[in-house]
């Protein structure tokens, strides 16, 4: 009985051994993963996707995935070539495309590319005005893009986009932005209004020379204006009156008030007359 009891443990030891090992030397790796298997502390080449088979103990696999990995840069204070203190966040896009140079090359590649795109995002947003920070961010995410591509390329990483993703100014720089905003809306709306007023007197100067070459079309003109300030509910009709007809009045009146004005003409001298002398009672 002892016997059988023995032969039983061994048995179930052997089968646990044995599962494990089992275990260890078959694995499974999806499409978008591959393998780096070291052997004895070398790197005997990429495997998978698929059934793979590894010498338990002595091979060692370590998984890396080969999709787009998506590393948001936490918020960076940048002091602009212009003096401005801003914060900006922003996304990087990289993959893998060598998993031997991600393992051996560098310790941690996400955490590398983390650091290399925060030192990138500073030292270039640095060597711009705040200006082609915010009008030129296309251009900008292109040499961010560059730069962190060359300086990741050793350890195997691509880096496909960069984007800024917000920009936080300063509050007093916002209320400084805003009024210049308001300034040249009312510079467009004045230049607006100007041309409106160059057009309109332009194609009033025409309808005159037009109006002029045939005089009935005034008379017309009158009434229809008759017609446009005339309502339901008034009793007071508006009559256009043209200034030829005014004109002569104008003057006249204009006469009349210059000799209103003119000074008095001096009241006529009379010649003096001799005095009658009385009679001489003597004579």
């Amino acid at each position: 009985m002892n016997g059988l009891a023995v032969l039983v443990i061994v048995v179930v030891v052997v089968l646990i051994v044995g599962v494990t090992l089992l275990s260890a030397a078959i694995k499974v790796l999806p499409e978008y993963e591959r393998g780096v298997v070291f052997r004895l502390g070398r790197i005997t080449g990429i495997r998978g996707p698929g059934l793979i088979l590894l010498i338990p103990i002595i091979d060692k696999m370590r998984r890396i995935d080969l999709r787009v990995i998506t590393l948001e840069v936490p918020p960076q204070e940048v002091i602009t070539l212009d003096n401005v203190t801003i914060k900006v966040t922003a996304v990087v896009y990289f993959r893998v495309v060598n998993p031997n140079d991600a393992v051996v090359k560098v310790l941690d590649f996400i955490r590398a590319t983390s650091q290399i795109a925060q030192t990138t995002l500073r030292s270039i947003l640095g060597q711009s005005d705040l200006d082609e920070i915010l009008a030129k961010r296309e251009q900008i995410n292109v040499e961010l893009q560059r730069i962190i591509d060359e300086q990741t390329e050793p350890w195997g990483i691509k880096v496909t986009t960069v984007e800024i993703k917000d920009v936080e100014l300063p509050s007093s720089m916002q209320r400084a932005m805003a009024r210049q905003a308001e300034a040249e809306r009312e510079k467009r709306a004045k230049i607006i209004h100007a041309d409106g007023e160059y057009q309109a007197a332009t194609q009033l100067a025409s309808a005159a020379q037009i109006i002029q070459a045939e005089p009935s079309a005034l008379q017309l003109r009158y009434l229809q204006t008759l017609t446009e300030i005339a309502t339901e509910r008034t009793s007071t009709v508006v009559f256009p009156l043209p200034l030829d007809i005014v004109e002569p009045f104008i003057g006249l009146l204009r006469a009349s008030n210059r000799d209103a004005n003119a000074p008095a003409p001096p009241p006529p001298v009379i010649p003096a007359q001799p005095l009658p002398t009385a009679p001489n009672d003597e004579g």
